[in-house]
């Protein structure tokens, strides 16, 4: 069985708050252009579902001890 991906909800914060842009595995959400500065959800977490919410290289940082 292959390892799952982890899970991670991506979302901006505008000046009326956190808009979420979709689910997405956290190989493509660190895939994404880094002049869009988007927030996602912790991978520990489940995505949609949580408020816990962490910036990209945070995420990147988080992947690599595992």
């Amino acid at each position: 069985m292959k390892p799952r991906k982890p899970l991670v909800e991506v979302a901006v914060e505008t000046e009326k708050g956190r808009v979420p842009l979709g689910i997405m595995n956290a190989k493509q959400a660190l895939s994404l252009p880094d002049d869009i500065d988007v927030k996602v959800s912790h991978p520990d977490h489940e995505a949609g579902s949580t408020d816990n919410f962490i910036p990209k290289d945070e995420l990147r940082r988080h992947l690599d001890k595992s």
